[in-house]
């Protein structure tokens, strides 16, 4: 995830994500490429064998739907060689014990955003067997924290390996290599693809149905991460989960943005949130969720797009009649909305919703708030869950899992974010053609696309204007999913939609 660092720093750098302040030298030339192309192949040097690496494997049991399931826990180290660049990449295995057929037992390469962000969301949130105890709301029950058994794990569906790309958790470069170089897009796919290989070869997993997990910028990881696996090793991938998926960068509001489309696909959410804090007015803020954001899109799709692109053309009764629309549909002032020539920008709504409160909104969850703190916004969903996930995964690690080591367990990498490099010219990133490559490329490939209807950060209606725009065949086209949950960026934070996630999921996984 990120931490309330980023808000402010974020405006200081263009169309990235989660960017946060650094300090390092960047004699290393970076390899530069198209993010819709797959990186290239790795150097030989990367291609040996017999490196060995420290692991440290542990027994564990956990209930599931009434039934025990017996599993080993690994951690350790791979050292990954790229070009004469050497890391060591350190992630947290879980296997089934007991299993007679390894071939026939799916295996999830599951890692997080930032793009300096570790695995420790998914890892300690969703998907491992054990997790930081919340309240149904997604709010930390005591601090510190504590752990609990994840029945809705997805152990019994799919073994699971946590990465954490370079900079972030365990993983570093190693000395004399500088670790700008693992700062790229590029290299970040070339190391993961090649962590991903060598796990695969020394596991005995090459005949095992393959699927990857990401989220936020994990999912352009993802993305690039199947392409390059087939590309360069011929490793064909099953299946993709995308959860808050970012695809395109150019949609992203986390600069003030001149462009119109942000605003248009920003609009659903922005009614989500002021409906879920009952700023609405009648007949709207009774309505169903689903209902409701269907009509915003239709308005947001049509005559708000169309009152955008007329710009200074609009007259003065058009622009007031559009500011009411608005003003109804975000629970925003009419005041608000005409100060900002109606582009409300993220942080301002995240501000000004609850003003009259004193409160700001999250924005990776729009249902969290917290007192405002000036002119300055931090984030009340990140502040109430960083520390809690930060200190669990430290624990969890060292006393349960048996690493013991006294390097830091890096959640968050504010030189990753800073020196990240996302191609030629540092261009922003755009895959629409990349996904349609990779799906009409391999017919086995399923995508499932999951969105949060809180999600302020990677809002879903961006999330389906890019696969609107990826042009499938027909026999393709089926093997794209979407999932929507009344949540928002770690849409697991709100239980019931952890419990239709794992539902969702099983059917998923059975369905390849």
């Amino acid at each position: 995830m990120k931490t309330k660092k980023l808000f402010v720093l974020l405006l200081t750098l263009t169309l990235c994500l989660a960017l946060t302040p650094a300090v390092m030298a960047a004699d290393t030339e970076k390899p530069t490429m198209s993010a819709d192309a797959a990186p290239a192949e790795p150097a030989a040097d990367s291609q040996k064998t017999g490196q060995t690496e420290n692991l440290v494997r542990t027994q564990h049991s956990i209930n599931i739907g009434g039934k025990t399931l017996d599993y080993t826990a690994t951690t350790g180290k791979i050292p990954v060689t790229l070009d004469g660049n050497k890391c060591e990449i350190f992630f947290t295995a879980y296997t089934k014990n007991g299993v007679e057929d390894i071939s026939k037992r799916p295996i999830t390469f599951a890692f997080n955003g930032g793009p300096g962000s570790s695995s420790e969301w998914l890892h300690m949130g969703v998907l491992g067997p054990r997790r930081v105890q919340v309240d149904k709301d997604g709010n930390p029950t005591e601090l510190p924290v504590k752990l609990i058994d994840n029945e809705y794990t997805l152990l019994a569906l799919t073994d699971m390996v946590f990465i954490d790309p370079v900079g972030t958790g365990y993983s570093t470069a190693a000395e004399g290599t500088n670790p700008n170089f693992f700062y790229t897009y590029s290299s970040d796919i070339a190391s993961v693809g090649e962590f991903v290989r060598l796990y695969v070869a020394r596991n005995g997993r090459w005949g095992s149905p393959k699927y990857l997990a990401g989220e936020s910028y994990g999912t352009v990881r993802a993305v690039g991460l199947a392409a390059y696996l087939s590309d360069a090793y011929s490793m064909g991938v099953n299946g993709i989960m995308l959860i808050s998926t970012i695809n395109d960068y150019g949609l992203s509001m986390e600069t003030d943005s001149d462009g119109d489309t942000p605003y248009v696909l920003m609009l659903p959410t922005y009614a989500a949130v002021g409906k879920y804090h009952g700023r609405l007015q009648e007949p709207w803020q009774s309505m169903e969720l689903k209902a409701f954001l269907d009509e915003v899109k239709a308005f947001a799709a049509g005559e708000y797009q169309t009152a955008l692109f007329k710009g200074r053309r609009l007259t003065e009764a058009e622009r007031d009649a559009m500011a009411e629309k608005l003003a109804a549909y975000t629970g925003l002032t009419k005041e608000v909305i005409l100060e900002n020539n109606l582009r409300v920008y993220l942080f301002d709504f995240c501000m000004k919703l609850l003003a009259d409160r004193k409160l700001a909104v999250g924005r990776f969850d729009g249902r969290y708030t917290g007192p405002q703190n000036g002119k300055e916004f931090n984030d009340p969903s990140d502040t109430s869950l960083d520390s809690a996930f930060g200190a669990a995964i430290n624990q969890y690690l060292g006393t349960e899992l048996g690493w013991h080591t006294d390097q830091t367990y890096v959640t968050l990498n504010d030189e990753v974010n800073m020196l990240w490099n996302f191609g030629q010219n540092n261009n922003s990133v755009d895959q629409k053609t990349l996904i349609r490559k990779i799906m009409s490329e391999n017919k086995f490939l399923k995508v499932w696309v999951i969105c949060g209807y809180y999600d302020l950060a990677t809002p879903f209606s961006a999330a389906e204007w890019v696969y609107n725009h990826v042009f499938l065949n027909d026999d393709i086209s089926k093997n794209l999913q979407f999932s929507y949950y009344e949540s928002g960026h770690m849409f697991y934070m709100h239980l019931p939609s952890l419990v239709r996630f794992q539902q969702e999921a099983a059917a998923w996984y059975q369905g390849n």
